[in-house]
C-alpha cells in the first residue's frame, strides 16, 4: 500500500427497491462532489451482482483528505438521504 493513502472499501446495502432507487438518485452529484474533493484520489460506487448491494471503493490522499470527505458527507443531502442505509466498510492506512 502507499505510504499515507486512506482506503476504504466495502458495500452500501439497501433493504428496499425504495433505498436501491434513493441511491440512484443521489449518486451522481454525491460522487461529483467527492471526486472534486482536495485529497481524493478515486471514489467509486457501482451496484453489484446482488441489485440491492452497491460496492464502495474510495481512496484519499491522506488522513485528513479522508477526514474532510468524511465530516463534508455528513453534512450532505446524499447522508440525510442515505444514512439509514446499513453499510459495511474496512478502512486501511488510518494512523
Amino acid at each position: 500500500m502507499d505510504i499515507g493513502l486512506v482506503r476504504l472499501s466495502g458495500r452500501l446495502i439497501c433493504r428496499t427497491a425504495k433505498e436501491v432507487e434513493t441511491v440512484r438518485v443521489q449518486l451522481p452529484e454525491h460522487i461529483r462532489l467527492t471526486r472534486a474533493e482536495a485529497g481524493c484520489v478515486s471514489f467509486d460506487v457501482f451496484q453489484s451482482d446482488d441489485p440491492l448491494v452497491w460496492t464502495v471503493e474510495e481512496c484519499f490522499l491522506d488522513n485528513a483528505a479522508f477526514v474532510y470527505h468524511q465530516q463534508r458527507t455528513r453534512a450532505s443531502k446524499w447522508w440525510s438521504a442515505t444514512a439509514e442505509i446499513p453499510r459495511e466498510f474496512e478502512i486501511c492506512g488510518l494512523p
